[in-house]
């Protein structure tokens, strides 16, 4: 298994992993035509850095990364992490560890000072996987649907 930059033709595998869960069943509608957008635009900023697993020519995981330059923390690189999952047969085998590991590693590498993620307050699995991988709750999340 490699993880490596995703390519067009690996968006519907990915949107088909977001819409596989409840939240993302309310929210996702794999074959929209607007992915295709979202993934040109997220491929041409190099900020952004899309990954997939990926075994053996398919699509098992995915990730992003976004890099953010800033001001505080004596003008600290942080990298914001989101959108992880793992294709449901391939779940409890270690590859969302794999991942999630994988992307703290390219954070260090491209400079970044600190890896943060935020995750739904109803999943509560997600939370324990993460506090166990190293991350802390200290911040309050809020979103402003627009």
């Amino acid at each position: 298994m490699t993880i490596r930059r995703a390519t067009a033709a690996d968006v519907h595998p990915i949107v088909t992993m977001l819409a596989d869960d409840p939240l993302g069943a309310r929210r996702e509608q794999p074959g929209g035509p607007a992915y295709e957008k979202a993934f040109e635009v997220i491929d041409a900023d190099p900020h952004q850095l899309l990954a997939v697993a990926d075994a053996d020519g398919e699509v098992v995981g995915t990730l992003q990364l976004t890099f953010t330059a800033g001001l505080s923390r004596l003008g600290m690189t942080r990298a914001t992490v989101e959108a992880v999952r793992v294709r449901s047969d391939q779940r409890g085998n270690g590859l969302g560890e794999h991942l999630v590991r994988w992307a703290v590693d390219e954070a260090r590498a491209r400079g970044c000072g600190m890896v943060q993620l935020t995750t739904d307050a109803s999943r509560v699995d997600a939370h324990r996987f993460y506090e166990r991988l190293g991350f802390t709750a200290s911040h309050v999340g809020m979103k402003l649907t627009l």
